[in-house]
């Protein structure tokens, strides 16, 4: 394990910031006036300010408060409230008024759920594509508990990519998601590619990992067709979470994009402050359905 950096200034690399435009608050008024949540907010992610201001959000959606224990995120944990009807429809509505060509929605984890939200996912998709038709909508999904149903409800919604996160190495799971599973989020990201999906994941850096781990898992997930990769920075919300064990700098990133991409991924997005919706855009479907190619024969970690 790495020695653990001691909490208290950042590294000099994250130096940027960004003031708040009138952009920022038409996003930040929409959002509030739809009865909406954002990964941006409930996540506190360190590119709220430059997306908002960008006019994009990270949809929310399942309501605000997750199932699971995770150690690394800000998300409130605790028991969920029921589900909101209405919620798909206002999701649709704040695309049309922000005038978006690509919207990203996630959730909260639903294990309370009998379909874990598959339902509302593809009822969002579908409530986003009724009212902005010309919209490519990407999910960054649960793992559903491993029900292969919950995910074909959401793929039979046509989601033009869709997303799952692996978060860690598997030697971490235990500490860090100690109610995910390794092989079960393997197992999502290749059923999806199996049914014809355009496929995405991520990792979070700096919670303990080795590098070695890192590109085990980089091939993983190339074995089970995965074209898309973001790498960023892990960062504590507060001091209730995980201690930062390493700062990654931004020429590390560099190296570990060029190794991914060298595995066959086809579009890989890495630096300090890199979350997996981070202009999500720029990376999107019209990119990839035109290249993909076979999985790179890549040793498997398992």
């Amino acid at each position: 394990m790495q020695a653990r950096e001691k909490r208290g200034r950042l590294p000099p690399w994250f130096k940027a910031r960004h003031t708040a435009s009138d952009q920022f608050t038409l996003v930040r008024n929409k959002i509030r006036t739809n009865d909406l949540h954002t990964v941006c907010q409930s996540a506190a992610c360190p590119n709220r300010t430059e997306c908002w201001n960008a006019g994009t959000a990270t949809f929310m959606i399942l309501g605000n408060v997750c199932s699971r224990e995770c150690r690394f995120c800000n998300v409130t944990k605790g028991k969920p409230e029921g589900l909101d009807g209405d919620e798909p429809g206002r999701v649709a509505e704040a695309v049309v008024a922000l005038r978006l060509k690509y919207a990203v929605v996630t959730s909260v984890t639903r294990d309370d759920l009998e379909d874990g939200g598959a339902r509302v996912f593809a009822g969002t998709i579908d409530a986003i594509r009724e009212k902005s038709p010309g919209c490519q909508v990407e999910v960054l999904i649960p793992d559903f508990q491993g029900s292969e149903s919950s995910l074909r409800t959401v793929l039979d919604a046509n989601p033009d990519v869709l997303g799952h996160n692996m978060e860690t190495v598997p030697s971490l799971y235990s500490r860090v998601r100690p109610q995910a599973d390794y092989r079960r989020s393997l197992e999502v990201l290749s059923r999806a590619e199996t049914f014809g999906a355009v496929t995405k994941s991520g990792l979070m850096l700096g919670l303990g990992e080795s590098l070695d781990e890192v590109h085990r898992v980089m091939g993983d997930l190339r074995n089970r067709g995965c074209t898309i990769l973001t790498l960023g920075q892990y960062l504590q919300p507060s001091r209730k979470y995980l201690p930062v064990e390493k700062y990654y700098h931004p020429d590390e990133f560099t190296e570990l994009r060029n190794n991914a991409l060298a595995m066959g991924f086809l579009n890989v997005v890495a630096g300090p402050l890199i979350r997996s919706s981070y202009h999500a855009e720029r990376y999107g479907t019209d990119i990839v359905r035109s290249k993909i190619v076979p999985a790179a024969a890549v040793p498997e970690s398992l």
